[in-house]
């Protein structure tokens, strides 16, 4: 394989948009690889390992963070700080978090999960203050922003639960919905599984404060709507869809979606498809949602 050809699948790999077969996936670290050896490309490291992360293979992941950031790679020292922070290989360090995080500087997603660690006082006294300042900052630069990679819906996240604490309810209910509909972008543009968890527990925060509409919902809501037996229907380009959840033996709620069953709406959510792709990539298609 020369330079040239690895690079051809490796951009055929990312055109996958995190969609891809075991198969590709190995094809994709071949090339990625070799690339690596060839140019000591620290942009590449740091996509391969951002892949092995989404695999959940943690121990490659730190191996090629590690290998960007040598040379001087910003976001691959925010990968680092990640590892360290949800001690991804087994073993959480807030001291290295907060080195990793600090190294980063101005990086938005450095500065919020730094201010996460004075919230918690993780390595650091906790300080709400300095906290607050933080995201109320990072706020104010992202807002309004259109880029789906921007950390917006984070900041919206952490920004709803301090105005909910002074007592702003419906402020914070704002933010939660802002942070939803750009949360809801990037997941179709970006399917990992960090993005799920953090819309799940943004739809738990927003219908804590407030009720959960019926006549009116959409696809993530179903985070909220499925924790009871429901049946649900939907239409993508004119063409009607039924999800439907049951109570278990065990009390769990398993979700039923075109006759393949799942164990929770998170795992349907990340892992059915409509016509070859990943619903979530298309939830703006979906439309018309109604419990029947």
């Amino acid at each position: 394989m020369t330079i040239s050809e690895a690079q051809i699948i490796v951009d055929s790999f990312r055109k996958n948009n995190g969609h891809y077969t075991e198969d590709e996936f190995f094809l994709y670290t071949e090339a990625a690889g070799l690339i690596i050896r060839e140019t000591n490309d620290p942009e590449c490291m740091l996509e391969l390992g951002g892949y092995y992360y989404e695999q959940k293979n943690y121990d490659l992941a730190l191996k090629y963070y590690e290998m960007s950031a040598a040379l001087g790679y910003g976001a691959a020292i925010v990968g680092l700080g990640y590892i360290w922070y949800y001690g991804r290989t087994g073993t959480v360090d807030y001291e290295k978090a907060f080195h990793y995080f600090s190294m980063a500087g101005e990086d938005s997603i450095a500065q919020y999960k730094l201010a996460d660690m004075y919230h918690n006082g993780y390595y650091v006294e906790k300080d709400d203050k300095r906290y607050k300042e933080i995201v109320e900052k990072l706020y104010r630069v992202y807002t309004g922003t259109n880029y789906v990679e921007d950390p917006l819906p984070e900041l919206c996240t952490r920004l709803a639960g301090i105005r909910e604490k002074e007592g702003d309810t419906q402020e914070a209910i704002r933010l939660l919905r802002e942070g939803k509909s750009m949360l809801s972008s990037r997941i179709g543009y970006n399917p990992f599984f960090g993005n799920y968890s953090i819309m799940k527990g943004l739809i738990h925060d927003l219908y804590r404060l407030t009720p959960l509409d019926k006549n009116n919902f959409d696809l993530f809501d179903l985070y909220e709507l499925m924790k009871e037996p429901v049946k649900v229907r939907f239409s993508y380009n004119g063409i009607p869809h039924i999800i439907e959840s049951s109570r278990e033996p065990d009390g769990s709620v398993a979700v039923c979606y075109e006759g393949k069953w799942y164990r929770n709406i998170g795992e349907m959510l990340m892992n059915a498809e409509i016509e070859g792709h990943l619903l979530t990539l298309s939830a703006w298609k979906c439309k018309n949602f109604e419990v029947i």
